[in-house]
């Protein structure tokens, strides 16, 4: 479903996007803004959380700067939602890795920092 990450744009089903976005039910959701920058709440995933995957991957950013809240961390266990928190490079490979299983999974990239 990913095809090409690079700092700053990703390429998902040949269309390419440069601004975070989040993929929810094999649908791109495009120009993702959080509630505060670098951290990520539950405001922030209600689709996310709404859709109940097996799997929610975030990717971190390029370096990792990204992160998420302890109250959201808490939401998803109580939820049964795996979470996995990589920097985006591996955040993608992770993400297509369950996609090609066939797992429910849901994503939220940072494409730069």
């Amino acid at each position: 479903m990913i095809e090409d990450f690079r700092f700053g744009s990703m390429m998902v089903s040949g269309r390419k996007y440069t601004s975070d976005l989040k993929i929810v039910g094999g649908k791109v959701v495009e120009s993702w803004w959080r509630k505060e920058g670098h951290s990520v709440h539950m405001e922030d995933v209600d689709d996310i959380l709404a859709y109940a995957p097996d799997f929610l991957v975030v990717g971190m950013g390029e370096p990792g700067r990204m992160q998420v809240t302890g109250k959201l961390k808490s939401i998803l266990a109580e939820a049964h939602i795996n979470l996995i928190e990589e920097p985006t490079p591996q955040a993608v490979q992770s993400f297509n890795e369950l996609h090609r299983k066939g797992r429910k999974v849901a994503g939220a990239f940072h494409l730069t920092c």
